[in-house]
């Protein structure tokens, strides 16, 4: 996972910047809330002026007086109108843009290369979707709308005080820069603590993920209390940093409050010897007192939003980083058109490859290999030897540091991953099952695929029978990541899902080695059926499930040390007559 030191802090409230291309579509809806914003800022910018009429009589006017009462009455009847429209319109935005934010960032990332996954925790992803993004609907929604209403009645008070006492009002403006700076320097402070902050909680969210996803290798490990001690660490460094950020904040608060309601005291004082003094009427004391707390109250509100404001900054910046990743994995400018049904014809021209987090060693080096249409291969060789690299480069996850991988002639990164990949189908050696019924898991294959179709491909894979037995047949919920079910019924859904899909190119990576006796030659006999028209290419460490290859390729160090036909390679001697007699000669023999 990335550390703290690998991300930039957070270094202005420019980041808020990124959310403008998320708001952009919404114009309409913004300009609707600006307006209701407006509206009722300058509502209550007006009430003060009936109250200073109040304060200082109508003479015998009592008709005149009533109006002005009634007139507040519709001031504030529309003030709550008003009120009401802005908290609905900006209360929408923000669901609006958070909903289109968690659908860029997961669209983004679902689609990234593994490289990207060997950088940063899963946890730490649905972090982002989550904590950042509720973060950012907090301001959007709420934050936002009442900072820039107290703009506007900060701005707005100092106009009409200005007006009601020019005098008093240039020492109220007197105090302001004492009250700004608090606020700019203990705001940088927030900004960096609250990055910190959401950094922690999805380290801490990813730890999490990670031992829950593996409870059962903790608890069989009695790994529980280590585990609950790495996870009570990691939340007391979130709960620190949020706890300086909470007293940062507090103490600004605290600090731009003493002095705006001081400066506030200190001008009523000297507006209080001016009205003894005949200098204002008691009414426009009152007037500019009420306007003094406006803006006084718009300042100190202020101060506490832009706490809320910088939070929202870093996990801009954090949801902003994920969207601007550059994948080493990405579609060419001008792609190559993909073939809707590819022949099959598989190549690798001088391979070499590094995985990313292992530079030093060379996993693939110069490897060439050709693979016909229709051609099963199987690739063997002792653990390390590149197998499932080889798959990896073919389905596009990585590619090579040198040489090119092909399909049908074409260069796998000259065409679109996507219309490319259509092509293949994948039976991984850990088959990933998925939190829904056993119908969906097969259909995942196919989407669009009929009932009946799900269920000859089940099958076709030995997973027919076991599948009716099910409390619900095949609509049975099994559970997250396929709890419910054991590791051989698992493979054979995830081979009824290859099935399904019925590509061209058919993977098998180990497709067989959690199956018992029985259903192991019900799946071979399935899969000799599918390859027949397909090329397929088979890894397994059994060679008793290669024996009826084509052709097997056997593979040591990230290079290809034979090929050939199990009798002739046997014969040949080497790494796989020694592979061959150990399993079959002293297995037999054991």
């Amino acid at each position: 996972m990335s550390t703290e030191a690998d991300r930039p802090k957070s270094k202005s409230m420019g980041s808020l910047r990124g959310l403008l291309p998320f708001l952009a579509p919404y114009k309409a809806l913004l300009a609707l809330a600006g307006i209701a914003l407006v509206v009722t800022a300058c509502l209550s910018l007006i009430l003060p002026l009936a109250v200073r009429r109040v304060v200082d009589g109508f003479s015998d006017e009592l008709a005149l007086m009533d109006k002005y009462f009634a007139a507040a009455v519709g001031i504030a009847a529309l003030l709550g109108v008003g009120a009401a429209l802005r908290f609905y319109f900006v209360t929408k935005l923000g669901e609006r843009v958070v909903a289109d934010i968690r659908k860029a960032v997961y669209n983004r990332v679902i689609g990234m290369s593994p490289a990207f996954f060997e950088r940063i925790m899963t946890g730490e992803v649905l972090s982002r979707l989550t904590t950042d993004t509720t973060l950012i609907q907090s301001v959007i929604g709420s934050s936002v709308s009442i900072a820039l209403r107290n703009l506007l009645t900060f701005f707005g008070g100092l106009i009409f005080m200005l007006f009601t006492s020019a005098k008093l009002t240039g020492l109220v403006l007197l105090g302001v820069p004492l009250v700004l700076v608090p606020i700019i320097t203990l705001g940088r402070r927030l900004r960096v603590l609250s990055r910190e902050n959401q950094d922690r909680i999805a380290e801490s969210s990813g730890q999490a993920s990670e031992t829950l996803l593996a409870a059962q290798a903790v608890q069989s490990y009695t790994h529980e209390t280590v585990s609950r001690a790495q996870f009570g660490e990691v939340t007391e460094r979130s709960f620190d940093t949020a706890k300086r950020r909470i007293q940062t904040r507090a103490f600004m608060t605290a600090l731009v409050i003493f002095m705006v309601f001081t400066s506030v005291v200190g001008v009523l004082w000297i507006g209080a010897r001016d009205v003894r003094a005949d200098v204002m009427s008691a009414g426009e004391l009152v007037q500019f007192v009420i306007y003094s707390v406006m803006v006084a109250g718009a300042v100190a509100a202020f101060s506490e939003i832009w706490g809320e404001l910088q939070r929202a900054s870093g996990a801009t910046e954090r949801l902003v980083e994920l969207l601007n990743l550059r994948d080493t994995i990405e579609d060419p400018d001008d792609p190559v058109a993909a073939p809707k049904r590819a022949n099959g014809a598989i190549g690798f021209e001088d391979v070499t490859f590094h995985y990313p987090a292992r530079p030093e060693i060379a996993a693939l080096s110069g490897l060439n290999l050709t693979i016909q249409p229709g051609e099963t291969v199987a690739l063997v060789g002792p653990s390390g030897a590149g197998k499932t690299t080889v798959f990896q480069l073919l389905m596009r996850f990585f590619d090579p540091d040198q040489g090119r991988v092909t399909l049908d002639g074409i260069a796998l990164d000259a065409m679109r991953r996507e219309e490319m990949r259509q092509n293949m189908a994948l039976v991984p050696q850990d088959p990933v099952i998925f939190a829904t019924t056993a119908r969906e898991n097969i259909r995942f294959g196919r989407p669009g695929a009929s009932d009946a179709e799900v269920e000859d491909a089940a099958k076709a894979a030995a997973a027919h029978d076991f599948l009716s037995a099910l409390p619900q047949g095949y609509d049975t919920y099994v559970g997250e990541r396929g709890v419910m079910l054991s590791g051989g019924q698992k493979q054979r859904i995830a081979i009824a899902r290859a099935i399904l899909r019925d590509a061209p190119v058919l993977l098998l990576d180990e497709a067989t080695s959690a199956l018992d006796a029985e259903s192991e030659r019900a799946v071979q006999m399935a899969v000799e059926r599918l390859s027949e028209n397909r090329t397929t290419i088979i890894i397994a460490h059994r060679l008793a499930t290669v024996k009826a290859a084509d052709r097997i390729v056997v593979m040591e160090a990230g290079q290809i040390v034979a090929e050939g036909s199990h009798d002739a390679l046997v014969a040949q001697g080497g790494l796989y007559a020694r592979l061959a007699r150990l399993q079959f000669t002293e297995g037999a023999a054991a």
